[in-house]
């Protein structure tokens, strides 16, 4: 079953992820989706510094929305920032510097950012972290899980009451074509059973990211909930950890803003909630199933009740006192 997913991953993959796919998916999109001035809304993008998430801050920037940027690079993203205020004229754009893998802190910068902010119209869910072998954190949890998974959950439980006294509220949750080959695992969430696979780690992170997104969307119906796959994209993370793949596929990837396309569309466009409903995946900017034909990778409503429960209790165990 393994090889059978792998094979029609890649197979989709040639046919829907690539440059290629992108362009011809573009000519059908709705331009003046993209329209419409979102000034006086906010945004919190993380890992907003490079790639996908520097490209959507972009793309928002211009169109007038104040940013939050969520980065754990202080000088890349001071950097980014000014780039970001050059390009758009745009001077609401705020950084803010947490790692996403330091469990504690990121309940500590949530709560302290609804004390601050009062409003929080959008949140993107952008951040990801692949690694090639397996590290905890401080708190002993490990990093990718903690960063990819815990972190999301984390930031997003505690903004969705900032989230819904808020207008027209949205979270969007940058996924990945990894998540296709999967099927939710609600044990060894840390990765300590047999061999370290880093990008099958990542990939299962991702899963859990869209599980949630699902749950998050029965539980707060005020509060349009959505997961998109970017495509293969030509990032530095790409570059730098699948560097196989970004060779072979070099030619192919997609640009970063090819890739943001349909994260700032969930983000920004009016669309109405018949055609776009919460809890669904989407890819160029079409709602499309989060699994594969025949891949049996559904979880059971069970199993995603028993997922969430882990995650809320793991969750507590770090929360400020």
């Amino acid at each position: 079953m393994s090889l059978y997913r792998n094979s029609a991953w890649f197979l989709s993959g040639l046919t829907q992820f690539t440059r290629n796919a992108f362009v011809s998916a573009s000519k059908s999109f709705v331009e003046k989706d993209l329209e419409a001035s979102v000034a006086g809304r906010t945004f919190m993008i993380t890992g907003a510094n490079s790639g996908i998430g520097k490209a959507t801050a972009m793309a928002i920037a211009k169109k007038g929305g104040t940013i939050h940027m969520v980065c754990r690079n202080k000088d890349k993203a001071e950097e980014a920032r000014a780039e970001i205020v050059k390009e758009t004229g745009n001077k609401e754009i705020y950084v803010h510097i947490l790692d996403l893998s330091e469990t504690r802190k990121v309940w500590e910068f949530a709560e302290n950012f609804k004390k601050k902010y009062k409003t929080l119209n959008v949140l993107i869910n952008n951040a990801g972290s692949m690694l090639t072998k397996r590290e905890v954190n401080a708190e002993g949890l490990e990093k990718s899980f903690a960063s990819n998974s815990l972190a999301i959950y984390i930031l997003t439980k505690s903004l969705i009451p900032l989230l819904e006294k808020s207008t027209d509220p949205r979270v969007v949750t940058v996924s990945s074509g990894g998540m296709l080959v999967q099927k939710l695992r609600t044990g060894n969430l840390q990765s300590e059973l047999g061999g370290y696979d880093g990008t099958m780690v990542y990939a299962q992170n991702k899963r859990q990211q869209m599980v949630m997104t699902e749950q998050w969307a029965t539980a707060h119906p005020s509060i349009h909930f959505s997961a998109m796959h970017p495509g293969w994209v030509d990032t530095p993370t790409v570059a730098t950890l699948m560097p196989d793949f970004h060779r072979s596929m070099r030619e192919r990837l997609r640009t970063p803003e090819q890739g943001a396309d349909t994260a700032v569309w969930l983000a920004l466009s009016e669309v109405t909630a018949a055609a776009r409903p919460s809890g669904r995946f989407f890819q160029d900017r079409r709602m499309v199933s989060a699994h594969l034909p025949l891949a049996w990778t559904r979880s059971s409503s069970l199993e995603d009740q028993k997922f969430m429960s882990v995650m809320e209790d793991l969750a507590k165990n770090f929360q400020p006192h």
